[in-house]
């Protein structure tokens, strides 16, 4: 994403050139599984986070939160892949 990023802002013919790689459903769908893991990765953050505070240290406070997470996650993840597709 890196080398896409440095390739666009060098020229308009390197734009056009990612901007029609990133169009082809592959390209989305590697996006779509990189922003998904960054989703859930972040979710979890904060759910760990809020167990510093000593919400949730219980057995099942961590079972209800592992769901509450898994919930959020996948609601985060269908809106992202809605965005990108």
């Amino acid at each position: 994403m890196l080398l896409a990023l440095s390739k666009s802002l060098g020229s308009e013919e390197g734009f056009a050139d990612v901007k029609a790689t990133l169009t082809s459903p592959l390209a989305k769908f590697i996006a779509w599984g990189l922003l998904s893991a960054l989703l859930y990765h972040l979710v979890a953050g904060v759910r760990h986070l809020i167990m510093d505070t000593g919400v949730g240290e219980t057995l099942e406070g961590g079972k209800l939160g592992s769901k509450i997470i898994i919930a959020i996650s996948v609601v985060l993840i269908i809106l992202a892949g809605v965005w990108i597709w």
